[in-house]
């Protein structure tokens, strides 16, 4: 009787908490087709100002990969009316941080200041859209930044190239085979008019969102961003890529080779709907079950129990157009990565012909709940996920509804979504290995 009630309890307050957690926001758009979205939350005196760009790697011409993301770094080096090496000065001479980031569909930028520093937010993501200066200095100075980090991220990092390596092995002909990195010959080989013709095309008002969270009055924000940003003239309109990939019926495998490891893994990766379909939150629902964490399936089987694993690799890659579902192990002792591999297999296999308990269904929902909860908990989450529901999944309230569409997902749907995916036929296999010596 008393677990039932502590149940009771525990959901009402959950629900109780979530009602109240609801984000009330206002969106519009200026007459040069920059969206807009307004979250108030005069709670603590603190703001958001954030621009997100429909614009990521799979927008890259293919012979000119790297571009998205060289542009979040480019786009720092200053305006006709920031010198260089200004722009981290004037955010914190103002209390304020900052940072930017790449993906395969979008960048985006954001500051977080005192609201009484809000309008150098706006002034300062005004500037990046209005007035970047896109020179010679600035590009030569970034080519050398972006190859550092390539070194320190992907060439001399254990298991840093396996993003890459699955998505080269994953796609054939979409955009997402060469990943956000891109390729540095193909920067360094890059005119100035290249990197000018990028940023007229894609850096437009009707290509991005503008995001202001947090302490402000409505009335004074909005003639802000009017003055701001409606002088900004309107882009042509974006000519994006439409590629289909065939389904995998065959089994893909590959093979690669680190120099900075010496456990080897293997890596399964399943091509999976676009992150607005219903189905690819099952699939993220599946990926939690079986591999997101300690509490997972496959952690308590494999590194707790049998203690096969060293690590299990869980890698849910959400994007627009397709995600990926990939799960993997580093093996121990004598074990081999295909004895990692048999085992999770056996794990799919029960998952596409057994419904999980209720137990774990309940453990699940709780921890999806969390997730929410813990998304929305501050204006720099929620700046993020308007954003991003309003780009890449065409519905901005998806950040008080997202919640239901986990909840509505049953045992059910969750066995047949683990059938319809995780099949052996429909997957790459990387074998992500230590470096051959020579024999000499």
């Amino acid at each position: 009787m008393k677990k039932h009630l502590f149940s009771a309890f525990t959901m009402l307050f959950a629900v109780t908490l979530l009602s109240a957690q609801e984000v009330v926001f206002e969106e519009y758009d200026l007459d040069n087709g920059l969206h807009v979205i307004l979250h108030q939350d005069n709670g603590a005196p603190v703001v958001t100002t954030s621009v997100m760009y429909h614009v990521g790697s799979k927008d890259e011409d293919p012979d000119k990969t790297g571009f998205a993301h060289f542009f979040e770094h480019l786009l720092f080096e200053g305006t006709k009316n920031i010198e260089r090496g200004e722009w981290d000065q004037i955010v914190a001479s103002n209390g304020g941080r900052h940072n930017a980031n790449t993906f395969l569909d979008r960048t985006y930028y954001y500051e977080v200041f005192p609201s009484n520093s809000l309008e150098i937010g706006l002034w300062l993501e005004s500037e990046r859209l209005m007035h970047p200066i896109i020179g010679q200095v600035g590009v030569d100075t970034q080519k050398e930044v972006v190859q550092e980090e390539k070194r320190l991220r992907v060439d001399n990092s254990p298991y840093g190239a396996f993003f890459n390596e699955i998505l080269k092995n994953l796609y054939t002909n979409h955009p997402y085979r060469w990943g956000v990195i891109g390729s540095f010959e193909h920067l360094a080989s890059a005119t100035l008019d290249d990197f000018k013709k990028f940023n007229q095309t894609y850096y437009v008002p009707n290509n991005a969102v503008l995001v202001v969270a947090g302490d402000f009055e409505t009335a004074k924000t909005k003639k802000m961003i009017e003055d701001y940003f409606g002088p900004i003239p309107k882009g042509a309109e974006i000519q994006r890529p439409n590629v289909k990939e065939e389904p995998i019926t065959k089994t893909k495998f590959a093979k690669y080779h680190d120099p900075n490891i010496q456990i080897p893994a293997i890596l399964l990766a399943y091509r999976t709907p676009g992150q607005g379909q219903r189905d690819a939150y099952v699939i993220n629902m599946i990926s939690t079950y079986l591999s997101d964490g300690e509490s997972s399936k496959l952690y308590k089987k494999l590194v707790d129990e049998k203690k096969m694993a060293l690590q299990i690799l869980s890698v849910p890659i959400d994007a627009e157009d397709y995600s990926s579902y990939i799960v993997g192990g580093l093996p121990v002792g004598d074990n081999s990565i295909q004895d990692i591999k048999k085992e999770i297999d056996e794990e799919i296999l029960k998952l596409q012909m057994e419904l999980i308990s209720e137990k774990d269904y309940q453990k699940l929902q709780n921890k999806f709940e969390n997730q929410f909860v813990n998304a929305n908990s501050s204006v720099e989450g929620i700046a993020n996920s308007l954003a991003e529901n309003y780009m890449l999944k065409d519905d901005t309230n998806l950040i008080n509804t997202e919640i239901d569409i986990y909840r509505s997902i049953t045992r059910e749907e969750i066995m047949e979504v683990a059938k319809k995916y995780l099949k052996v036929n429909q997957r790459l296999e990387l074998e992500y290995l230590p470096e051959q010596k020579d024999a000499n």
